[in-house]
């Protein structure tokens, strides 16, 4: 199905944010004054999956080797721009402020960056008119028809799979060791501003390449705990969080 689509400048989709952000944008950011926070989620991995499992291979392309008691797992860690309110960017007419230098992110929506997902309009913060435009977002055969789009998404992508071991890294200066079950949840790490910046800029240029420790995989479900600990991982239910650790759920928890 062909989806028409032009920006009305609502400014919906500039409030509120955990904006998804790449390494180098979030460099950026965070030098800007911005926050940053890593969410960080664990897929088991016992082995490589069949070559035909396209989903696997997108998931273990952005993400990066670890293990979890007995477990090998891998990790994916998404650096999330985040804010209340409006974006610390956003002028009062609903312009962008770095216009020129908005993170890809922002360049996709409302289009989607994952291949395995169908862009949805209930789920999109656009209004109405928006979608009444002549303009075509997404022809009926699936591609991107704005060239900065596509563009962006094909940018986001190869950033996931570029920042994969900066973030390896960056988990390791920190000292972040916890990760919710990819599906159900994620841990939230929200590190001082200064020191994730020292740190990411350590990790990007390489200088700290620390040993990986183990591993931690977090749960509100006691079902899910269960299962970890008879799969042998290190497994942590998330009241016992601390820090500046917070579990988000994507599904109800009993735990």
């Amino acid at each position: 199905m062909t989806i028409h689509f032009s920006c009305t400048m609502c400014g919906r989709c500039c409030h509120g944010l955990r904006l998804p952000i790449g390494v180098d944008e979030a460099l950026a950011w965070l030098r800007d004054g911005g926050q940053v926070q890593l969410f960080c989620e664990a897929i088991p991995w016992p082995e490589e999956p069949p070559a035909d499992n396209h989903l696997a291979w997108y998931k273990r392309r952005r993400s990066f080797a670890a293990t979890s008691g007995r477990l090998p797992v891998r990790v994916i860690v998404s650096l999330m721009a985040v804010f209340e309110g409006a974006c610390p960017n956003l002028q009062p007419d609903m312009r962008c402020g770095i216009y020129e230098r908005r993170p890809r992110a922002c360049r996709v929506y409302p289009a989607e960056v994952n291949p395995f997902y169908a862009l949805d309009r209930e789920t999109k913060l656009c209004p109405p008119d928006a979608w009444q435009s002549v303009e075509v977002l997404q022809s009926d055969d699936g591609n991107w028809n704005d060239p900065e789009v596509a563009g962006a998404i094909v940018g986001m992508r190869e950033a996931d799979a570029r920042d994969a071991e900066v973030k390896k890294r960056l988990c390791a200066i920190l000292g972040i060791l916890s990760s919710g079950l990819s599906n159900e949840g994620v841990v939230v790490h929200a590190p001082e501003r200064g020191r994730l910046l020292a740190a990411l800029e350590a990790a990007a240029a390489g200088s700290e390449d620390r040993g990986a420790g183990e591993w931690q995989i977090v749960s509100h479900r006691r079902t899910t705990l269960d299962l970890l600990h008879s799969a042998g991982t290190a497994s942590l239910p998330s009241t016992a969080l601390a820090g500046t650790a917070t579990f988000l759920g994507f599904v109800a928890g009993d735990a």
